[in-house]
Order: structure tokens, then sequence, then C-alpha cells
């Protein structure tokens, strides 16, 4: 069992941004440029309450962001530290996004990724997303998909 993922407060950006830095470096070369989560302004996520963190043993180990959209809940990044990769953070990061979204009054949660991401893709069909399009944005090939809640 995880401990809860809390709301982020504008002092855990550093170990935010580090950790979104570690998670998506490996892409870059894969991409040709940084992935959009490297580019995000998580001052300004964090000040807007979209940023929530779960800790283990005093540091920040995994980072999640949802922004409420009109008509579904839009997972727009999930990230574990290297050290907690294989201890299902993610997982319940995953988990805890499905239950926001939730008690959010949605009954779809939204997710996009860059097409050469291919091991993330597999692991969204796993647990329930299912592809909606594809398309370019911002200069990104972006694979959009969709889980249906209960």
């Amino acid at each position: 069992m995880h401990p809860h993922p809390r709301i982020a407060i504008l002092a855990d950006r550093q170990a935010i941004e580090e950790i979104v830095r570690h998670a998506y470096s490996p892409y870059i070369s894969r991409i040709g440029r940084q992935p959009g989560p490297m580019l995000d302004d998580y001052e300004v996520l964090i000040s807007e309450g979209r940023v929530y963190v779960v800790e283990l043993e005093g540091a920040i180990q995994g980072v999640l962001v949802l922004i409420p959209e009109q008509d579904a809940m839009l997972l727009d990044n999930v990230a574990v530290a290297p050290s907690a990769k294989g201890t299902g953070i993610g997982r319940s990061l995953l988990e805890y996004a499905e239950h926001s979204a939730r008690a959010a009054g949605y009954r779809v949660i939204r997710l996009y990724t860059h097409e050469t991401m291919t091991e993330n893709i597999a692991l969204y069909s796993r647990i329930g997303y299912a592809e909606t399009h594809r398309a370019e944005e911002n200069g990104l090939k972006r694979v959009f998909m969709a889980k249906h809640l209960a």
C-alpha cells in the first residue's frame, strides 16, 4: 500500500521538475526533442492545484498532473522517480487519477502520449484505455486515449 497522494505545494517544484526530467529524458532521442511534460510550467500547475505528489521516506517519488476539462478529466502527466521504478507507485497514481475523476463527476478519463512511447501505449491499453485518435500538436505526434469509468 502506497501513501495517499497529496496536493503539491510550490516548495515541491524542484523535486517535481527533477522527477519529470529523469522520467522523460530517455525519450528525447526517440522523439527528437523534449517531450511535452518537460516543457510544462510546474509553478503555474502547482498554483492551480493540478499537481499531486507521493512521498516515501520524506522524499517525493511520484508526480501526477490532472486537469479537469468540460467532458473528461485529463491525466496530463504521471511520472515516477528512477529510484521508485517497479514499486507500484505509478500504478497507484493511475488508480488515484481514476478515483479523482469519478469523485469529480467524470465518466471518462483521457490522456495522450507520444506515438514513439510504445511501452506507455501498451500499458494504458492493458489497464483499459482505448485509442481515440492520433494528431500532431505543438510539433509532437500524439496518441490520444480514453477510459470510460464505471
